[in-house]
């Protein structure tokens, strides 16, 4: 770990989880996480409301023992980083008030950075710097995406998207319909272990010859299970719940590893990383494996706890702003929630920042913590 290495502490506060990292060059000192999850289960999923309230509750806190853990002061840090978006509006207001209000009270460097983008760089706190270009599929509640960047902190490019509901929102809902409450994806994830993923053929959305080559859409298939079940049940017969699970959670990841080791073959890219909550998933991981083997493409996947949302990957994306010199963000920094991919971090106005935003104000002295 060299001396001269940015010292950054991230902060991640996109959806439920109030995620705080902090990072030495490419070594992780803390990864402190508090979540809201428990508070949403019982609506079924996030609920916007309660997880602002649950960030504003847990930000002082987790920041505390982030650095307590990393052993660090803060004066020592050589800047904050923190989730600018995509994500909830009112939850990401939350995490940018804080480091805007760390940023200044310290004197340091504030860097916004994008959500997905961070997702991709985390990994280099586990397996070392990232291969230029880098191939990505990032799966999660909120997306699954097919990415190129041949500079995480500069040039990322999007190759395909989902087109409705992403592939952690279709094991949310298949849960739900299962009975198996929220969220969805560890539950499934384990009954899948137990039955029989060939049992039912479920359908395999934008497969055709003739669809996208890099998109993805899991509508069809979520309501294609649904109506699998509704039928069981009409009948009076037992829904097969590990088949079920075992059959729907094969048709998500035949799809995504197909497509992922498409994109890498058609691009040139020997190499594939995973991200995102959904990357956690066991039998994705190990179709991913079996297929990137069979293809002669080199898998990375960071351990589950850095698949998740946390501040480890904010502060990993933020060393790498520091280290390769690329412009702070203002005060003004302002919560996007549908910042695009193609911006991996907002840099200040006086640099060029070209999206106008509605919602940017002028933030003074006075109402910096307002």
């Amino acid at each position: 770990m060299a001396a001269d290495e940015p010292l950054v502490l991230g902060i991640e506060t996109s959806c439920d989880e109030t995620g705080v990292g902090i990072v030495h060059g490419t070594t992780l000192l803390a990864d402190a996480v508090a979540s809201s999850v428990d508070t949403h289960a019982r609506f079924g999923g996030v609920v916007p409301e309660i997880a602002s309230r649950a960030h504003l509750e847990a930000m002082v806190p987790t920041i505390e023992r982030a650095l307590k853990t990393a052993g660090v002061s803060p004066k020592d840090l050589d800047g904050i980083a923190v989730t600018a978006g995509p994500g909830l509006a009112g939850a990401l207001l939350v995490g940018v008030s804080a480091a805007k209000a760390y940023a200044y009270a310290l004197g340091k460097p504030l860097y916004g950075v994008n959500h997905l983008a961070s997702h991709i760089c985390v990994d280099q706190l586990e397996h070392g710097r990232l291969p230029e270009p880098t191939m990505a599929l990032l799966v999660s509640g909120g997306h699954s995406s097919l990415l190129l960047s041949a500079d995480i902190t500069a040039d990322v490019r999007p190759l395909g998207a989902t087109i409705d509901d992403a592939a952690g929102e279709a094991f949310d809902k298949i849960a739900r319909v299962l009975d198996l409450g929220f969220p969805g994806g560890p539950v499934i994830d384990r009954l899948a272990r137990e039955g029989d993923p060939a049992a039912i053929a479920f359908p395999r959305g934008l497969s055709g010859a003739k669809d996208p080559a890099y998109d993805f859409s899991f509508s069809g298939l979520k309501t294609a299970v649904a109506r699998w079940i509704e039928a069981k049940r009409a009948a009076g017969e037992e829904v097969p719940v590990r088949d079920v699970a075992a059959s729907f959670q094969e048709a998500v990841v035949d799809v995504l590893t197909r497509k992922a080791v498409r994109a890498c073959k058609d691009e040139g890219v020997d190499h594939l990383m995973i991200g995102g909550g959904v990357a956690a998933n066991s039998r994705l991981r190990a179709l991913a494996e079996e297929r990137c083997e069979r293809a002669g493409i080199r898998l990375r996947v960071p351990r589950p706890g850095l698949c998740t949302d946390n501040g480890a990957m904010v502060a990993a994306l933020g060393a790498e702003m520091v280290a390769r010199n690329r412009a702070a963000s203002d005060l003004e920094l302002s919560a996007d929630s549908s910042l695009p991919v193609t911006d991996p971090h907002v840099p200040g106005h006086a640099h060029g920042h070209t999206h106008d935003h509605d919602h940017v104000h002028e933030i003074s002295k006075e109402n910096l913590y307002s």
